[in-house]
């Protein structure tokens, strides 16, 4: 029997001793939104053969009319089941009661005929992983993932409300939106999601939840599954979960701080126990191209309208693109931590970004970096909101996009992002989201009217 029959025999017995009645197929659309096809127990194997098809001309960037059929190929590595009468209810509402116990498997999108489909945002982060195998390197990585709990309306409705009076890390008597967040992890550990810690953010009502250190391909995976997790639960404890970038005006935003850095030989490629502050030339290198390409990979790290309301000063996220060893003003931050831990902090991602997509960007960028050998000049230990103009000219120091507009104006002219992407992605990415653009100046806010109305 082979390793992939075994690991299909294995995972059908876990349904049948978990009485599973219902299996998601999850894949991830271009816009980053999680999708799944469900099938019941009498289609267990054929789900597991990769035999499901589905109409991949609904989905935004997918297929055109006469591509339509693709097939979900599930990655088997990937099965969990989840644990909502466990970890994810009261009791009251539990698995059985609503229907059975149900499982998943994160999937590629191929075509009928086997071949990978270059709209998978999964596969084109796989392409990165290839890439960067051949330069003779691993990538490790993890996130922080910020995300805020408000309450429901009484119809059920969201809203802004929060539900305390907690700041950063404080330890304040336990709410419901401490409960839902300990359950979440509760289930993201049965799930084993590899949640290294969780804490109160800056603002009210805002978490964060720290996935440990994995393979990209494996991250992306969790910061999926995170999300669907995280909003599950909120809703099963009569709340909302939101990981918008800014729901709050004169609040502090939602990022997802991506720690990076490169195995090769088994061991961290970039420490130098002899380099500058230990960092090695690969380390300086892979800064370099993050740095280099941030422009131009920001529309895919920072996909909406309203990430752009997050990246403004004040609210400790970056507005510049500047590296540094001492402070968390900068774009790139190099932690203190050397040896296995040496690695960079990219600060401008935030959570509502596609993570495969994200995670390939920000990959191509560094090892673009490394083979152009690109120079990020000296690190900038200085606060940059209190440099002149001047000062940060000298410094090199750029400004990031003020709006989703400029941020599509310079992905569309960096080549090493739009080769990282594909062309197929990258014009489909680059239609929906000037279309959301031109939807968005059109509107008519709260703000122009209390501004203009009476005064004009």
């Amino acid at each position: 029997m082979t390793a992939t029959a075994a690991d299909t025999r294995d995972i059908l017995d876990e349904l049948k001793k978990r009485r599973v009645r219902f299996l998601l197929l999850q894949f991830t659309d271009l816009l980053g939104v999680n999708k799944a096809v469900e099938v019941p127990a009498s289609q267990f194997e054929k789900a597991l053969a990769g035999e499901v098809t589905f109409d991949g001309s609904a989905l935004e960037g997918f297929a055109r009319v006469e591509e339509a059929d693709a097939l979900l190929v599930p990655d088997l590595a990937s099965f969990r089941v989840f644990p909502w009468d466990s970890g994810g209810s009261d009791g009251a509402d539990s698995a059985a009661g609503a229907g059975g116990v149900v499982a998943r498997l994160i999937c590629d999108i191929r075509y009928p005929d086997g071949r990978p489909f270059e709209g998978c945002p999964r596969t084109t982060l796989k392409r990165q992983i290839e890439r960067a195998t051949k330069l003779g390197f691993t990538m490790r990585v993890g996130c922080e993932v910020e995300f805020f709990i408000f309450e429901q309306s009484e119809r059920g409705e969201p809203t802004t409300r929060t539900l305390d009076a907690g700041s950063y890390f404080d330890l304040v008597p336990v709410d419901r939106g401490e409960q839902a967040r300990r359950v979440i992890v509760t289930a993201l550990e049965e799930m084993k999601l590899s949640s290294e810690a969780s804490h109160h953010e800056v603002a009210r009502g805002q978490h964060e939840i720290d996935l440990g250190y994995a393979d990209p391909l494996t991250m992306a995976d969790h910061l999926a599954s995170l999300r669907f997790v995280v909003r599950t639960i909120a809703v099963r404890h009569a709340l909302i979960a939101t990981f918008m970038p800014k729901p709050l005006y004169g609040r502090n935003g939602s990022g997802m701080h991506t720690h990076q850095s490169l195995v090769a030989k088994g061991k961290n490629a970039f420490f130098d126990p002899r380099g500058p502050i230990q960092l090695s030339e690969v380390g300086r290198w892979y800064i370099g191209g993050l740095l280099r390409h941030a422009r131009g990979y920001c529309a895919v790290t920072n996909p909406l309208v309203n990430s752009y309301k997050r990246l403004v000063p004040g609210y400790e996220a970056p507005v510049n693109v500047s590296w540094s060893t001492q402070n968390v003003s900068p774009l790139i931050r190099v932690p203190a931590q050397r040896g296995e831990a040496t690695r960079c902090e990219n600060r401008m991602p935030d959570p509502s970004a596609n993570p495969y997509l994200a995670l390939g960007v920000q990959l191509a960028a560094g090892l673009d970096g490394i083979q152009e050998r690109i120079d990020p000049g000296e690190p900038v230990n200085k606060n940059i909101a209190r440099m002149s103009y001047r000062e940060r000219r000298r410094f090199r120091i750029d400004d990031l996009p003020r709006d989703l507009h400029e941020a599509l104006d310079y992905l569309e002219k960096d080549e090493v992002i739009r080769e990282a992407l594909g062309d197929h992605i990258c014009e489909r990415y680059l239609d929906a989201k000037r279309e959301e653009w031109q939807e968005y100046i059109g509107q008519v806010s709260e703000w122009e009217l209390n501004r203009y109305l009476g005064q004009y």
